[in-house]
């Protein structure tokens, strides 16, 4: 990642009262070339029958891929990312725990990024597969 920030310094985007921290989302890990992040399966991430929901999924993929994102632009003080597409393909139920999300670049070009994103449970196998692409926009 281009910024140089520490994990500290990423870990304060918690602080604020968003999804990411209604969720419990976490970041955990930063290096050259990935960030890594987990995420409790609980009541704030289940569905109805008690299994984690995609959507929550979704929600780590893009807390993961949109982060990266901001952390890898030229100019952070004049550009932001947006989502502006995600997939996801959901392999395997998760009851409790905890979840872990693994977020590299595919594409990292001077309007768009895509980042691959893969979410393991605790014993390290494959929940969900996911695919973000960002483009890269002015600030306002």
């Amino acid at each position: 990642m281009k910024s140089g920030l520490s994990l500290e310094s990423i870990q304060q985007f918690n602080s604020k009262p968003t999804l990411v921290s209604h969720l419990g989302i976490e970041f955990t890990g930063v290096g050259e070339g990935y960030l890594e992040a987990r995420m409790p399966v609980d009541a704030r991430t289940h569905q109805p029958f008690g299994l984690l929901h995609g959507g929550a999924s979704v929600a780590l993929a893009e807390t993961l891929g949109s982060m990266a994102s901001a952390l890898s632009v030229e100019n952070p003080l004049k550009q932001q990312p947006v989502g502006i597409e995600i997939n996801a393909n959901h392999l395997r139920a998760v009851r409790e725990g905890w979840v872990y999300g693994r977020c590299t670049p595919i594409h990292l070009g001077r309007t768009t990024h895509v980042w691959d994103i893969r979410i393991t449970d605790e014993q390290g196998r494959l929940v969900c597969i996911s695919r973000l692409t960002t483009a890269i926009i002015e600030r306002n």
